[in-house]
């Protein structure tokens, strides 16, 4: 049940005010703890941590019962589902998203993995320090990378990526491939002039240069490790037929892979206002594995995007009209409203797969938009009511290690790095809202 002092209009309740629940903050446990097993392979914007997954996963569906997540980014669900012997479903718009969440959820043999990374380190070594004009010039024939990756890779940086890359799609074994294709989208942001540090595409011409096969080396050294901490705590069951307990597709969060009224959970953290903006932080993996061919197509995918024309549709939101009407006919406005109708549609989509009685478990934080209290969670819950289901509970907690661009201009409401007494914080805290379909 629900934590808040209810008053006859559950819409009037102010989410604010509930007080934090530090037993799901999980401020105690470090990178050690959130990057266990395959968590840490991917450097992933906005993700929950296992831990918040695998506490509302094991607390609200039993032994073999279906979860999704609709909005599965690097896939924390999936695997905390798997993990804890529950069938996982997920399905991302960003192919990125589904090729990591595969990666990380599948096993592999430890002893395959280890003899495949002696074979491509032996290859990589004998071509990037021999031949390497002749293999250079392989490469090419195979692959034709677009222009806008010489605008974040020095030249001979990039020559050698393209060598490495040749070699791994080489490998037979689809799943080896998959993993050496995550290990290598890890190490662009560092071989990159992107500035380290930095969320937001900014490129630093002094960066310090980190040679290819150095990094490519350390990284897979590191996963394989993880990987075989993986395959130790699967199930057997599980890992002899993992593709009857893990679906991810490259799908719509409005279509998915699954029969109506299966789902006892779906457990998400959907992309807040203006996701287009995480595509940005995608760029160099969709460039290399030929994902992107021009960035405003790309935006063009993610929830609420300015970049596509929609169909105006009823919100079932009297919040979220107050909150558009206040933003105002301008860019940021269509943006919210763009935003919230592709949301309403998602929740319509998740009531069809869940069961009578199954919950949704949906993380989410409000923010501020040129001045305008964007009220994410208390718009979720109304729209979730109008469409037939109760607030079962909600837990307001806070954020500490949560990936995410914290601070936003308000007057362009774009993420920033630079913290003035101009600059607000975007998500201090979050809630869980866990609503149970009537």
């Amino acid at each position: 049940m629900l934590k808040t002092n209810q008053t006859k209009n559950e819409k009037e309740i102010n989410l604010s005010k509930i007080p934090i629940s530090h037993d799901w903050s999980f401020s105690d446990k470090t990178i050690k703890h959130t990057a266990y097993i395959t968590h840490g392979y991917y450097t992933y914007p906005a993700k929950f941590i296992p831990q918040l997954a695998a506490k509302i996963i094991t607390t609200h569906s039993k032994k073999n019962d279906i979860v999704i997540d609709p909005f599965m980014g690097s896939g924390t669900t999936i695997i905390e589902a798997i993990v804890n012997n529950r069938i996982g479903i997920g399905t991302d718009i960003n192919e990125i998203a589904v090729l990591l969440a595969k990666v990380k959820s599948t096993p592999i043999d430890y002893n395959i993995l280890a003899n495949e990374y002696t074979n491509l380190m032996f290859i990589l070594e004998h071509e990037l320090n021999g031949n390497f004009q002749g293999e250079f010039q392989n490469a090419q024939k195979h692959i034709k990378l677009p222009d806008r990756i010489d605008y974040w890779f020095k030249p001979h940086i990039k020559n050698r990526l393209l060598i490495i890359l040749n070699n791994i799609l080489k490998i037979k074994n689809l799943d080896v491939r998959d993993f050496f294709l995550i290990t290598f989208a890890q190490i662009l942001k560092s071989c990159s002039i992107w500035m380290q540090k930095s969320v937001k595409p900014t490129r630093d011409l002094s960066k310090k240069e980190i040679d290819p096969l150095y990094k490519f080396d350390w990284q897979a050294k590191k996963m394989i490790k993880k990987h075989g901490d993986f395959n130790d705590i699967l199930s057997q069951s599980i890992k002899n037929c993992i593709d009857d307990y893990r679906i991810v597709k490259n799908n719509d969060a409005r279509n998915l892979p699954c029969e109506n009224s299966m789902v006892t959970l779906i457990v998400t953290s959907p992309p807040y206002v203006i996701s287009y903006e995480y595509a940005d932080l995608h760029q160099l993996p969709s460039l290399w594995f030929g994902f992107l061919e021009e960035l405003s197509g790309f935006r063009k995918k993610f929830i609420g995007s300015s970049f596509r024309e929609r169909n105006r549709i009823k919100l079932k939101s009297k919040i979220a009209e107050q909150i558009i009407s206040e933003l105002g006919n301008n860019k940021k406005g269509r943006e919210v409203e763009n935003y919230f109708a592709d949301m309403i549609e998602s929740f319509k989509e998740m009531k069809r797969v869940l069961k009578k009685n199954g919950k949704v478990a949906i993380v989410i934080g409000n923010t501020k938009l040129k001045g305008v209290d964007i009220l994410n969670a208390e718009v979720f819950k109304e729209q979730f009511e109008n469409i037939g289901f109760k607030t079962y509970d909600i837990i307001h907690r806070e954020i500490p290690s949560k990936m995410l661009p914290s601070i936003r201009d308000p007057q362009s409401g774009r993420f920033t790095k630079i913290i003035n007494e101009k600059k607000l914080l975007v998500y201090p805290t979050e809630y869980i809202l866990i609503m149970e379909k009537i």
